[in-house]
């Protein structure tokens, strides 16, 4: 040994490791690739989510992850519910339907929002953080024309959000 070098028996170091951090700085899952994952769902369009959701329940089921869908409402009528209340319970009643069939752990996050077509990028990404999402798996479009001037919100959250993200087209 040189310098300052000490030796130090296995147990003596295991007891006093820092818990390993990933590039986020969140604590290491247990060995687990992923503890939770955000799928953003938009409830009016359910048909176009279907290869997204399987990506999202396979992954959960390898890994032991719960599944939060996340879902953004208007503080007005919209095409889903009438009432942001009626919103989150449709939400919540999706997440559990989907677990159940799919076998895996799952919540669901609201988002209200004043201006969704203006905030959702921000607070998609907001929610992402607050949930602790270290995954967020979304379903998208084929790129054309308007994504070089308006990027997705799929794009959006890849680039600004500490999680890693998995774009699913379908």
């Amino acid at each position: 040994m040189t310098g300052r070098q000490t030796r130090r028996d296995p147990e003596s170091a295991r007891r006093t490791a820092q818990p390993e951090t990933g590039r986020s700085g969140r604590p290491d899952a247990g060995g687990k690739m992923f503890s939770k994952i955000a799928v953003p769902v938009d409830l009016a369009h359910e048909a176009g989510l279907a290869k997204a959701l399987k990506a999202a329940f396979e992954l959960a089921r390898a890994g032991g992850a719960e599944i939060c869908f996340v879902g953004v409402t208007a503080t007005t009528p919209g095409a889903v519910a009438r009432t942001p209340e009626e919103f989150k319970r449709k939400l919540a009643d999706f997440a559990a339907a989907q677990g159940d069939a799919a076998g895996v752990s799952t919540s669901a996050h609201t988002i209200l929002s004043h201006d969704p077509s203006v905030q959702m990028d921000r607070e998609l990404e907001k929610a992402i953080a607050d949930i602790g999402a270290d995954l967020v798996v979304m379903a998208t479009h084929l790129p054309n024309v308007s994504d070089y001037v308006w990027s997705g919100h799929g794009a959006h959250v890849a680039a600004h959000s500490k999680a890693s993200v998995l774009l699913v087209r379908d």
